[in-house]
């Protein structure tokens, strides 16, 4: 099965350091996911003010009388907290990246009859903007209606910008 991630709305290459004073900024930030169990492993890194950004993941699922379960190299956390991480880095002028903020896409927050069909169909797809309330890139738990979870490869989302 697949996993696919849609993603509009990206904040842009620079943003104020936490605490921020207005004299330290966040430069050249980029967007990824994060394997399993390397935080410094990101796959296909986007730069923040990309138009849109796509990851198609592979996973696999189990289904059992209490719902589906997701595993695979870029799905986080144990049976009933599933989630796939998208780590926000900046990136220096030598090209080193430092994490400074994370998205928790919360798979547990798949409605029941979207992620049977995905199980069934081969994908689940997950579309959301990137750009939080205050203009900054989106972190911590990710749910609906901030994500939108569906089955199968349905229309590619527009820049909401």
């Amino acid at each position: 099965m697949d996993l696919r991630i849609d993603a509009t709305d990206l904040p842009g290459r620079s943003c104020p350091a936490p605490g921020d004073s207005g004299f330290s900024r966040y430069g050249g930030i980029h967007v990824a996911v994060q394997r399993r169990n390397r935080p410094a492993e990101l796959l296909d890194p986007q730069p923040g003010d990309a138009a849109s950004a796509t990851w198609n993941l592979p996973c696999t699922t189990a289904v059992s009388a209490i719902g589906v379960d997701f595993t695979g190299p870029y799905v986080q956390g144990g049976p009933g907290g599933r989630f796939v991480y998208l780590s926000w880095v900046a990136a220096d002028a030598g090209g080193a990246l430092t994490m400074f903020r994370r998205a928790k896409l919360m798979l547990g927050a798949v409605p029941g009859p979207v992620a049977e069909a995905a199980a069934r169909d081969g994908l689940l797809v997950g579309r959301l903007g990137l750009t939080d309330a205050r203009g900054m890139p989106l972190c911590a738990r990710v749910v609906p209606p901030a994500v939108v979870w569906s089955a199968g490869s349905g229309p590619r989302p527009g820049a909401s910008r």
